[in-house]
């Protein structure tokens, strides 16, 4: 092809980047500047432990693919999470409520990604993680202001089919109920989500799942890439 010339691929090229900022622009998605964040929330009661290690391997991972990104993990184990206050029912006498302190973070329009770890229960996420999301009902109430923010998961089981799965796909569930825009590891494992198995309470023997949690953090981190208006 000579020099100057337009070919056909190059027209399909522009033609679908067009298409694609027309598609960003009804959703509400463009390529902003401006310094973003992504938050990790880990669901785990033990903290420190294998799912705070795995998130931590997401944040890494995030910051490696886009320096300019903010990280920050925030840890549940030490915070009261009432789940009672989304049915709208009161505390309990002497109760403390942690939730409006995060709440008010995440509110934050600089966080363009969510990472939500939780370690595997009989199947499913823990209690605290499950409190968690059923408070953030109150997002919803004020406008769905987590909507097209991207959110990833992720699991750590005792077992390599531990139920990990599963537990992502309950949490994936619940932050569809948000309008967030869930992503999985994407290249080149192509998983729902990161699924790490916990062998004497490390994950340092699991190759597999550490490399899962690496492609997770570097696919938020791409699709953050699209800041939200």
């Amino acid at each position: 092809m000579q020099e100057g010339t337009i070919g056909r691929r190059e027209v399909i090229a522009g033609a679908g980047a067009m298409a694609f900022a027309s598609v960003l622009a009804g959703t509400g998605l463009s390529q902003g500047d401006g310094a973003k964040k992504i938050v990790a929330i880990n669901g785990s009661p033990r903290k420190g432990m294998t799912t705070a290690a795995a998130l931590g391997i997401c944040l890494d991972a995030a910051a490696k693919q886009d320096p300019s990104l903010e990280t920050e993990l925030i840890e549940l184990a030490d915070l009261s999470i009432p789940g009672q206050l989304a049915a709208g029912l009161a505390l309990r006498e002497g109760e403390k409520d942690d939730f409006p302190e995060i709440a008010k973070k995440l509110r934050d329009p600089s966080v363009a990604g969510i990472l939500i770890g939780s370690p595997v229960y009989f199947s499913n996420m823990t209690a605290l993680c499950k409190a968690f999301l059923d408070r953030c009902i109150s997002f919803r109430k004020e406008g769905f202001i987590l909507r097209n923010k991207i959110a990833g998961m992720v699991a750590v089981g005792g077992a390599r089919n531990g139920g990990q799965e599963v537990t992502i796909q309950s949490i994936q569930a619940a932050l569809a109920c948000q309008d967030m825009i869930l992503v999985g590891t994407g290249k080149p494992s192509g998983r729902s989500g990161a699924t790490l198995w916990s062998v004497d309470n490390s994950i340092e023997q699991d190759e597999f799942g550490r490399g899962l949690a690496a492609d997770l953090g570097k696919r938020v981190a791409e699709a953050a890439a699209l800041s939200v208006k």
